[in-house]
């Protein structure tokens, strides 16, 4: 097997495109919120794996000749995949931002690393240790920060000043990722990590489909403007498929670790662009507890 590549053996490119991922993922939310204004939350999900469906399986031909069979056991833990990380996620997550600020809803997604190392030690009895457990704290501390605007003590005495359906949804959707990820863990197993995603797709699109076919028919297609359409494309090529396929391309150079280091821009990304292209206000308590939840990220990602 061979080794990743350390730092100075790497092309400047793949560093080059790990930011361009980070940046296609804080992209999301500003798409994410432009769609969410315009159609239901599983209609326009259905939409973005409609065509993240139609390219990830030429990708999976062309870089793997195509798509395994799969054992009944694959199946289900794809099915579930599916269920959690496309249906349930995507569900939230346009939920949230159709109540929410984009860059409320960016920061709030660097939750997923805390929430799932919490639901690993719950489910895998894995052991946290005290650093890991001051960083989880110090993230969740941060969390709230940005959640209550920083009112702790107004939240505290009405909690429906600060928390609503957006945040509760989004946190729903980090939920639902956390889930995705530790039933990733399984999956990548016996199953490469662009057929694992590909058979994810489809199951996600089925219950997708069959959610849209119950949502509100009554859609002004007709009248969606350019915005949403290229909102649904971008979602779907370049929120899933491009920074799926280079995100995975760094794992494999430089390793895991140091790949996930940059998953770290994606809230900063999902904040600037929210300032610039939405014209969302950037309150201070976005920032501090911004900064709050990255540090404690960032000790319980050192230390793990």
């Amino acid at each position: 097997m061979t080794k990743p590549q350390g730092v100075a053996g790497a092309e400047p490119t793949l560093y080059l495109k790990l930011v361009l991922v980070a940046l296609f993922w804080g992209g999301t939310f500003i798409a994410g919120r432009a769609i969410a204004q315009s159609l239901p939350p599983i209609t326009a999900a259905w939409g973005r794996f409609l065509v993240a469906t139609a390219l990830l399986v030429p990708v999976a031909i062309r870089l793997e000749g195509g798509l395994p069979r799969l054992s009944r056991a694959q199946v289900v833990l794809t099915a579930l995949l599916g269920l959690t990380g496309v249906f349930l996620y995507n569900f939230f997550f346009l939920r949230a931002l159709a109540h929410i600020p984009a860059g409320r809803t960016a920061l709030l997604v660097s939750l997923n690393p805390i929430v799932t190392a919490l639901a690993a030690a719950v489910v895998f009895r894995e052991r946290l240790g005290a650093w890991r457990w001051l960083g989880i704290a110090i993230a969740l501390c941060g969390a709230a920060i940005i959640i209550t605007r920083g009112d702790l003590v107004a939240t505290l005495h009405d909690i429906s000043r600060s928390i609503g359906v957006g945040e509760l949804s989004m946190l729903m959707a980090v939920l639902s990722w956390a889930a995705y990820t530790l039933l990733g863990r399984k999956a990548l197993e016996s199953l490469s990590p662009i057929g694992a995603t590909t058979y994810a797709a489809l199951w996600g699109l089925g219950f997708l489909t069959v959610g849209a076919m119950l949502e509100d028919g009554s859609i002004p297609w007709a009248d969606l403007g350019w915005q949403v359409w290229a909102s649904i494309v971008y979602l779907g090529a370049f929120g899933t498929v491009v920074a799926f396929v280079w995100y995975y391309q760094g794992v494999r150079a430089i390793g895991p670790s140091r790949a996930a280091v940059f998953n770290n821009l994606v809230p900063v990304f999902g904040v600037i662009l929210s300032f610039i292209l939405l014209g969302e206000e950037i309150l201070v308590s976005m920032v501090v507890g911004g900064v709050v939840t990255a540090l404690g990220v960032s000790l319980a990602n050192r230390t793990r």
